[in-house]
């Protein structure tokens, strides 16, 4: 135990503590004490309103330019890219100078006569919103015109909007019984067709509000709806010439039938699920679901015998429209039975032949088929070839027809459990088993779709097929990429005749009147015989008169109450537009077309079908070319569909938005409870954090980007982003140029360049530049905008932001004047023909920024926005390629990665300088690193570089790390006194551990079960690229240590 001796004296140290302790709590009390004081009386005095403060400079800019003026930039540039400002007032401010519209190159160049190019939009439906389907088409259509348009070309980029007669009807149907309680039979066909027309203008002119947020530079003064005057007069007109040609004619033949929609659709209107066995499927118009995906057997007894034959089929309802049997004419099992006939259960007048026809497959079921001509395709066939009786067995509102027995009245599929209970209690059925099929669905009202026998309208379609297979053959018609001829050429080698008749209101009525005769006379001919196609009632009744011989006021009409397929007006879109069949002055210059461009999913129904009617009712063929886009789907790489949650909404990348409000969307449409939890589960999956505001330019260059997928494009929006990012380094990058400009007063950059005072990186940008300029036209000539986008982005974010930049520095803020002078007008031609070469891509950031640099006096162009400034030709460029130099810069940047990447292992920021000596192992390589040494030590942050000769070995410095460059040179560091080894090599160690825990942990994530299924492949090649980096870097770091060690 330590002994404490009482009261022994303080040591003046002690002492000395004590008295500054004091202190220092004294000197606290008083400052609590006046803090009391000022509270107190603060709270006395009425309290002020401070003035608001002034915005930050990073805070987003406000644009308050009135729509249609030029947009003000006398303010300072803005410090970051910000979308929705750049893109604020520019498109108004185009479109009130006209510089979309096709006679705007006179004003221009007078006197010019230029070549034409035009591009037709696809017209997209007017129900509703344009999806990243239609953006990607936008896209590329106006990427292409901005193009030929800065070439000099007269450049018509024509907009519409298709009536889409069975959406639109569908839309407008389901509004009036929300909100009032109403179907369209309610109000009859006038008034339910102003109902549309009122909804269209309601709506309408969304669509053409996105196409201007796209970018899109159209003449909008030439928009048109199929619906126009001038399309009913165009599309009546064709008709009629069609018909009496005989192209179009009338026959009772099987069509595709909605009965949810009592009308025929078209096959792309078709959706076809596959079904692996016994499903149930949730049908219109049922409470219980319906079973799909089994085939049920039951017995025909065989009339005067006791044998039956059985047969098998997957819409056992149908057996009430049977009209024979068939069997296979070498089938031994029923060769005695052919010529006999069956009973039918329910129907006891009506007896079944029992036949021999080859289409019977043997092995399928039992190897005899139950032929249903008026509701099956094949059944169809056969009852022709066999002259069999057609029995129509489903009305067109799907219930069973009279005429079915017990059945008749009922609902298609209650009468198909109710068949199934009365063949039981028959004795007559004979089971069911799993069966692969499809199952066709109208893609509007989600009912089964029933072939029903109708009498409708056809387009011959076998000589206008033959024609447009020859039209690509000979190469008078390009697809682009040319893989898909293979599927032109399928298609449309074994096209049918086109159906072009619906049971709508909504849509172009069919311009035909059905004859008869007042005075009751015979009509002994054919149906179709007695139409008439005429442009009014009158002219019907004149030219049926004169067909029959008869008095014009025996003649009775009644006009067709169909109307045409949406694909017959839009058929005729390419030359309608303009005037046809007025031989108006835009025909002359603008049809036919240049191009088209659309999605591959419709190059029969729709590019096919253009073909056949511009060939038949002009002579020509629409366009020269077609592009075919490829179909975007998720970055999962599935389809795109509203119950899966994965939808991109073109506005949403642009504008951004929450999971909040991606959810909230789902609300405001048709799904059910349950897909609205699925599609929720998949929004918040793959955005957990919202899309991200990305802007118009970031969308279109990433969807270009995109285009040189192929088929599919799985599209991830983190991608996108990244190119906003892009944008920010092109802001950037532009503002750094202006600031150069205004830095010395007494120096302006020219657009002539003295090459010869040039320095090596001046001469290596320009070649770049030239390199990009050959591309860039080259890639978009023959529509390869991947290799547009590429060039553009190496050009901007590689070449001149990460090398040329940075390489100039030193001559920008020193005193060599000439050398200055050259530099700032480097930067100068590199940011304006830069500018111009994105403009097809990216229209908005390239305007905003192109209004910002200065126009200079010697330049070899002018004009007022960049949309209309001509776009860098290649010969211009050419005097700056330099092939060698750039090989030169490529093998110094090999030199300068490989120092950056020695540095970022042992922590060196740029402030602290370093020596190189490169070793060169040719003198040709020593001769050019010479001329590049500076270039190289600006880039390294290094005080001196030294080229060494193979001769110098001796002079390299001991202590040095040494790194190695191919087999073209060594590099060594000298690290003397710049960083502590045995520090540096325990800290790189921490290092490696971390890093080497991490790519564990990303090497598990990848090895998990669902990696490939459930991760969408955005995130799955991020993954990858992290692993990969970090490997790389485990590697470096590896060496970093060795090296180290062998420095001690």
């Amino acid at each position: 135990m330590v002994e404490v001796t009482p009261n022994r004296p303080k040591t003046e140290k002690e002492l000395k503590k004590e008295a500054e302790k004091a202190a220092k709590i004294a000197k606290f009390e008083e400052k609590q004490k006046k803090l009391a004081e000022q509270k107190a009386a603060a709270s006395a005095k009425p309290k002020e309103v401070k003035a608001k403060k002034e915005p930050v400079s990073n805070a987003t800019p406000v644009d308050n330019t009135v729509a249609g003026e030029k947009k003000d930039l006398a303010a300072e540039i803005p410090s970051a890219y910000c979308p929705s400002y750049v893109e604020s007032a520019w498109y108004p401010w185009w479109e009130k100078q006209g510089f979309f519209k096709p006679e705007y190159i006179d004003k221009l160049h007078p006197n010019s006569n230029p070549e034409t190019f035009t591009v037709c939009i696809p017209p997209p439906n007017v129900t509703g919103s344009l999806h990243v389907g239609h953006a990607l088409a936008t896209t590329v259509e106006d990427t292409i015109t901005r193009f030929n348009r800065m070439h000099g070309k007269r450049t018509l980029f024509n907009p519409g909007c298709d009536h889409a007669g069975i959406a639109t009807q569908v839309v407008v149907e389901k509004r009036l019984k929300k909100e009032r309680g109403l179907t369209r039979h309610d109000l009859g066909r006038d008034r339910f067709n102003q109902e549309v027309w009122h909804w269209k203008n309601e709506k309408g002119g969304q669509i053409y509000d996105q196409f201007k947020k796209l970018g899109a530079s159209v003449d909008w003064d030439r928009a048109v709806f199929t619906m126009d005057p001038k399309m009913c007069r165009a599309v009546t007109e064709a008709f009629i010439r069609m018909h009496e040609s005989g192209t179009i004619y009338r026959s009772n033949r099987l069509v595709n039938w909605s009965c949810a929609l009592r009308s025929a659709i078209s096959d792309i209107e078709v959706d076809k699920k596959e079904l692996t066995g016994s499903t149930l499927l949730a049908v219109p118009g049922y409470e219980q679901k319906i079973e799909f995906g089994v085939l049920n057997s039951f017995a025909y007894k065989i009339e005067g015998s006791e044998e039956e034959i059985v047969v098998s089929t997957t819409r056992i309802e149908t057996m009430l429209g049977d009209s024979g049997i068939a069997v296979h004419p070498d089938d031994q099992r029923y060769k005695h039975l052919v010529g006999k006939k069956c009973i039918h259960p329910f129907i006891p007048n009506r007896e079944l032949p029992i036949f021999a026809d080859s289409f019977v497959e043997v092995e399928f079921g039992t190897g005899a088929v139950k032929i249903t001509p008026a509701h099956d395709h094949n059944d169809y066939d056969v009852g022709m070839r066999q002259n069999l009786p057609f029995h129509n067995c489903i009305t067109d509102d799907g219930l069973i027809s009279a005429g079915c027995g017990q059945f008749s009245g009922m609902k298609r599929f209650e009468a198909r459990t109710a068949v199934i209970e009365a063949l039981k209690e028959k004795g007559l059925y004979r089971g069911k088993e799993d069966n692969p099929m499809v199952v066709p669905t109208c893609s509007r009202s989600k009912d089964v779709i029933e072939p029903i026998l109708k009498p409708q309208w056809y387009v011959k379609c076998t000589h206008m097929a033959e024609k447009a297979v020859a039209a690509v053959a000979s190469g008078e018609l390009q697809i682009i990429p040319d893989l898909h001829r293979a599927t032109w050429n399928r298609w449309l080698e074994s096209s049918r005749d086109w159906c072009i008749s619906r049971q709508l209101w909504w849509g172009h009525r069919i311009p035909a009147y059905f004859v008869t005769f007042s005075d009751g006379r015979a009509q002994p001919l054919p149906e179709e015989n007695y139409w008439i196609s005429a442009r009014t009632e009158q002219e019907a009744r004149e030219k049926a008169a004169k067909k029959f011989q008869v008095k014009e006021e025996l003649v009775q009409l009644k006009w067709d109450e169909d109307v045409l397929d949406t694909w017959f007006s839009s058929g005729m879109w390419p030359f309608a537009v303009f005037g046809w069949p007025e031989n108006t002055k835009d025909m002359d210059l603008f049809f036919p077309s240049t191009v088209l461009e659309t999605g591959h999913d419709i190059l029969f129904f729709w590019v096919a079908r253009m073909v056949f009617m511009a060939q038949e009712l002009t002579g020509k063929l629409p366009f020269k070319e077609i592009i075919l886009h490829a179909m975007i789907r998720d970055a999962h790489g599935r389809k795109m569909s509203k119950s899966l949650g994965n939808v991109i909404d073109p506005l949403d990348v642009i504008r951004g938005v929450t999971l909040e409000g991606l959810q909230q969307q789902l609300l405001t449409g048709n799904l059910d409870e349950k897909e609205i939890a699925v599609a929720k589960a998949g929004q918040a999956r793959d955005y957990p954090d919202g899309i991200p505001e990305c802007g118009v330019d970031a969308l279109r260059f990433a969807l270009l980007a995109y285009t040189s997928q192929g088929r599919d494009i799985n599209l991830d929006v983190l991608r996108v982003q990244g190119y906003r990012f892009f944008c920010n380094k092109i802001w950037q990058a532009v503002r750094f140029t202006l600031n150069q400009f205004k830095e010395k007063e007494d120096q302006k950059p020219t657009f002539k360049i003295d090459i010869q005072k040039a320095s090596p990186a001046d001469k290596w940008i320009l070649s770049k530049l030239a390199r990009a300029v050959k591309e860039s036209n080259d890639g978009l000539k023959v529509y390869n905008f991947t290799q547009a986008t590429t060039s553009t982005y190496n050009f901007w974010l590689y070449d001149f932001c990460d090398v040329y930049i940075e390489a100039i520095k030193p001559v920008l803020y020193g005193e060599n004047a000439v050398a200055r002078q050259v530099a700032i007008s480097v930067l100068h031609l590199c940011v304006d023909t830069g500018l111009r070469l994105i403009s097809p891509l990216m229209p908005f950031i390239s305007e905003e920024l192109w209004q910002r640099v200065p126009r200079l006096a010697d330049a070899d162009y002018s004009a007022p926005s960049v949309t209309v400034a001509q776009f860098p030709l290649s010969e211009k460029y050419a005097q700056y390629l330099d092939e060698k130099l750039e090989a030169s810069f490529e093998f110094a940047k090999e030199v300068v990665g490989k120092v950056r990447a020695l540095r970022a292992d042992y922590d060196l920021t740029a402030r602290t300088k370093i020596s190189i000596q490169i070793l060169a192992e040719t003198a040709e390589d020593q001769a050019m690193l010479k001329d590049l040494s500076d270039l190289i030590a600006t880039l390294t942050w290094s005080n001196s570089v030294t080229i060494l000769g193979q001769s110098e070995k001796s002079k390299v410095e001991k202590g040095s790390a040494h790194i190695a460059c191919g087999s073209r040179c060594q590099v060594y560091i000298n690290l003397t006194g710049i960083i502590d080894t045995v520090k540096e090599i325990e800290k790189l160690g921490a290092k490696l551990q971390k890093n080497q825990i991490s790519v564990k942990k990303i090497a598990e994530v990848q090895a998990s079960a669902d990696y490939e299924q459930k991760v969408p492949s955005g995130i799955r090649a991020r993954d990858q690229e992290k692993k990969s980096s970090l490997e790389k870097e485990i590697e470096n770091i590896t060496a970093a240590i060795a090296q180290l060690k062998a420095l001690n």
